[in-house]
């Protein structure tokens, strides 16, 4: 019978279910079961679709919606908007203008992530840091290289009787690009234009030569003696011009001023000599001890005394480039290079190179510095200034560098040691190519070829 009437009706229901029991939910009815499920609180009712609940959902982060938070009262406005940018960008919850809609509204941005404007493969994005109008979206300019400078010496000459003495200076290059050395009793002159050995005099058995320095024209040569003379030469005519006394024993440095020649001593005495007048010094500067002295050419007494040193000070070098600033070398004992401002006798800065310090120079055309240096390396360092940073480290003698000379034009060095040698160095950059010197291939009259300077 039953079955009878699932044919009637062309219904294939279960078994016990009667055609009479069967009904369909009204539209209303189930529209309303549906807006239930958005309250958990409330009993709901199955259908046949599941739609989440919007208000716990965070459809903002895919810049879905826009939806103004609410300002607590008493609240900052502003602080809010500035929040919400650092927080989720520039563009979250910008308004756009009338008629045009909001760019992040569902009707254009619906399943779509929101566009982030910020430059994502830096961590330092401006609106991260919160600086958007002091940091630029280009890229940083990449470091520069550092420059190069050869390791080897590109000539090499033999220097017969240099002294190993730490307080002599017996290495001059003058303006004119002649080289000036004295070995033994005798001055030579070595032209690096021509190669050209000179000699330009002989102080005889009894005496020998502890100084020398040319004139700013590069015209004139002083020359210190054994014996505490200080002789003027002619360096073209080979010409011997003035000589002057004052000193009780040898003068181991020579300083020009315009005419004004200084001489210093191993009798702790400073003279002034002035080639204008007949008589062998004009003043005589008294007072070193065992510090450094800085003095004025127009007073008696040293205006600045450095005492940071511990051992003999040698090298000393004024910068071309900065008034006021002055470094200076100490011996085994200490080892340091100084920098000092002669203004006040601030000490400005200080590195240990970790052995004797004989020589300093400063660059002509960079901001840097050459030392030269003895046990137990008897190496050549380069440095920046005010950094301190190393250039380069040249080794070659193998004995204390205790002489150093610059080329006119700035790029090459000359040092002497008790190795009898003279080595020459490419160290510095020219004036048109300060960034980067490549390493020059010096033929002819600068060959690696190894010559006698006498």
């Amino acid at each position: 019978m039953d079955s009878d009437q699932r044919r009637k009706s062309g219904l294939n229901l279960p078994t016990g279910m009667s055609e009479t029991s069967l009904h369909l939910e009204t539209f209303q009815t189930s529209f309303r079961a549906m807006s239930n499920l958005s309250s958990p609180s409330k009993s709901s009712m199955c259908s046949d679709r599941f739609i989440p609940c919007r208000s716990s959902s965070r459809l903002h982060t895919f810049g879905l919606i826009e939806k103004s938070s609410p300002v607590k009262e008493g609240g900052n406005e502003a602080y809010s908007r500035l929040l919400k940018s650092e927080l989720f960008g520039s563009d979250f919850g910008s308004s756009s203008p009338a008629g045009q809609g909001s760019p992040m509204s569902p009707s254009k941005n619906m399943l779509r992530f929101k566009t982030d404007h910020s430059t994502p493969n830096s961590p330092f994005s401006p609106s991260v840091l919160g600086h958007d109008s002091g940091f630029s979206s280009e890229s940083p300019t990449p470091p520069k290289p550092p420059r190069k400078v050869p390791k080897t010496p590109h000539k090499v000459l033999d220097a017969p009787s240099l002294q190993d003495d730490f307080y002599l200076n017996l290495v001059d290059w003058s303006s004119q690009n002649v080289l000036a050395v004295g070995l033994g009793t005798c001055v030579y002159l070595w032209t690096a234009s021509t190669s050209k050995v000179t000699k330009l005099c002989d102080l005889g058995p009894d005496d020998s030569v502890c100084s020398i320095q040319w004139t700013r024209e590069g015209s004139y040569i002083s020359v210190g003696t054994s014996l505490g003379e200080v002789q003027v030469w002619d360096g073209t005519q080979c010409k011997r011009v003035r000589t002057m006394g004052g000193h009780q024993t040898r003068a181991g440095v020579l300083a020009w001023s315009s005419r004004i020649l200084s001489s210093g001593s191993r009798d702790r005495t400073i003279l002034q000599h002035d080639l204008r007048v007949s008589s062998d010094f004009i003043s005589r500067l008294v007072g070193h001890k065992s510090e450094l002295l800085i003095w004025n050419q127009h007073s008696q007494q040293p205006v600045v005394k450095l005492t940071e040193h511990t051992a003999a000070v040698k090298a000393i070098a004024w910068s071309p480039h900065q008034s006021s600033l002055v470094a200076s070398g100490g011996g085994t004992a200490d080892r340091c290079i100084r920098f000092w401002n002669t203004t006040n006798g601030n000490q400005l800065n200080s590195v240990d190179t970790g052995s004797q310090v004989c020589c300093l120079a400063w660059a002509k055309n960079v901001n840097e510095l050459v030392s030269t240096h003895g046990y137990s390396q008897n190496q050549i360092m380069v440095w920046k200034y005010p950094s301190l940073g190393k250039v380069a480290t040249l080794t070659g003698h193998s004995m204390r560098v205790l002489y150093l000379a610059m080329s006119p034009d700035g790029q090459t060095i000359v040092t002497g040691a008790g190795d009898e040698t003279l080595r020459f160095w490419n160290v510095f950059p020219s004036v048109k190519t300060r960034v980067s010197m490549a390493p020059v291939n010096d033929t002819g009259l600068w060959s690696l070829g190894r010559t006698q300077i006498r």
